[in-house]
């Protein structure tokens, strides 16, 4: 048995009672590999913040926030072994394939994005959680954000947008399809992985909107930008344009699309096989 400690911002809200049932539940795909890894005999323990000191075999960074604080990093270097200790920092500038200047050639459609994922809701969420505590907020420069937004061309974005830091500006590249966009999510854990094409009928292609999905490789490069990024544990979603694949996301705390969740519970034994990989290397 492997003692398992999951390290989560103070204020994260990892387990929720839900449903008609109150069952425990969790709006994270690590919580379903979690049960996984439980029933296979190991224990898991979920550590909000960085007070206690349990002893733990491995420990999962699964700070909620594109910029894991680095109290929480140094936090978690007191383990024996920490999943994505090296991927603190997810942000659009980080990460991103796509990312375009004001001055590029560039002549297609642009999207405005933030530089953080999710808008910063996640951020904005704790600040306010934290505040409710009477405590200062952790991410106290992050400010309400309005959706993405697509231009015909990058002479249509206005030059302001250039000079905030707190927003990006991407080449908008879905895979265009006859019966809507696809985009590419690749999850993996360890060395277990599956990666999919979702075709959905929206632009902005997002796994509640898919209406179809079919298996597909890896591309080497992403392999190669995964070990650059520090995952051990995470979704990554790209398209392919012109022969290469174009990373647009990294994503180190997945949720699971709620119109797939059967497709996704179908893969836990896979990756909580790709886990147990992990914790070989700690062995």
């Amino acid at each position: 048995m492997t003692r398992i400690a999951v390290i989560t911002h103070e204020f994260d809200r990892f387990e929720r009672w839900r449903g008609p049932l109150f069952r425990r539940g969790s709006s994270y795909m690590l919580f379903e590999l979690l049960k996984e890894l439980k029933r296979r005999g190991h224990s898991v323990r979920i550590i909000p913040g960085t007070s206690a000191k349990p002893e733990a075999d491995i420990a999962v960074l699964h700070v909620d926030a594109t910029v894991t604080p680095p109290e929480y990093v140094e936090y978690a270097r007191a383990f024996p072994f920490c999943v994505n200790i090296g991927a603190a920092d997810i942000s659009k500038r980080r990460v991103s394939g796509a990312l375009i200047g004001k001055d590029d050639d560039w002549q297609g459609p642009v999207i405005v994005k933030s530089n953080l994922n999710n808008l910063g809701m996640r951020e904005q969420a704790l600040n306010r959680r934290s505040l409710r505590a009477g405590k200062p907020k952790p991410f106290p420069g992050v400010k309400p954000i309005e959706g993405y937004r697509v231009y015909t061309s990058l002479s249509d974005v206005a030059p302001a947008v250039f000079d905030r830091d707190d927003l990006v500006v991407e080449k908008f590249i879905p895979e265009p399809e006859s019966d809507g966009f696809g985009a590419r999510f690749w999850i993996f854990c360890g060395d277990r992985e599956r990666c999919t094409r979702h075709v959905s009928p929206q632009s902005l292609v997002k796994g509640d909107d898919t209406i179809r999905h079919e298996p597909v490789p890896v591309p080497e490069e992403l392999r190669a930008l995964r070990r650059q990024l520090g995952f051990d544990y995470g979704k990554f979603d790209f398209v392919m344009h012109e022969g290469r694949a174009v990373l647009l996301d990294a994503n180190k705390t997945p949720g699971g699309a709620r119109n797939l969740s059967a497709f996704l519970a179908a893969g836990n034994a896979n990756l909580a096989d790709g886990f147990e990989g992990l914790i070989g290397q700690v062995a």
